[in-house]
């Protein structure tokens, strides 16, 4: 949570009554923390492989779902914001892992592409590596601005960073 609250701080992802689809929602801490941000106006979408079991407010749900196989239509946007803390299970293989991590982003981005409302934002964990330009790049065809954020929390040794989109145009595809 710390590292969502920071990058609110410095970019200002969250107001009052948005509605939020939060990816890679398990533990829970930044689901909870969107639905305290949005308060009781707002909503909050969750979606994780696994249960967190976290006592949620009346605004916040959290589906167990796969992102891969989610149906957009089904999520009942759009949204305002998508958070994605979604990140593989690492293997050691620091290439591998960094791949797996970019495939992750991609298909958030291809959830937040059918989603998100005109001028929206889009937060994604990233592990840095070969391609990360190219994640870098596919959001700023979509996004307005596209920032680079590595919160203090982060550990010195960890190559995880996050791309913020800010303003999103949808293209007329």
């Amino acid at each position: 949570m710390y590292k969502l609250q920071e990058i609110d701080r410095r970019v200002g992802l969250f107001k009052k009554g948005q509605r939020v689809l939060d990816l890679g929602a398990s533990p829970g801490s930044w689901t909870l923390y969107a639905a305290e941000q949005v308060g009781p106006n707002g909503q909050v979408l969750g979606i994780d492989l696994h249960d967190p079991g976290v006592a949620l407010p009346a605004q916040a749900q959290i589906l167990t779902l796969d992102a891969f196989q989610v149906d957009p239509e089904s999520l009942d946007g759009p949204f305002d914001l998508v958070i994605s803390d979604m990140a593989p299970k690492t293997s050691g293989q620091r290439h591998a892992d960094q791949y797996r991590s970019y495939e992750l982003v991609m298909r958030a981005l291809e959830l937040a592409k059918s989603v998100l409302k005109p001028g929206g934002t889009f937060v994604a964990k990233i592990f840095q590596g070969a391609e990360f330009e190219d994640a870098r790049g596919a959001m700023r065809e979509l996004f307005a601005n596209v920032r680079i954020v590595r919160p203090k929390a982060t550990r010195d040794e960890s190559y995880e960073v996050f791309l913020v989109g800010l303003d999103f145009q949808p293209t007329s595809s």
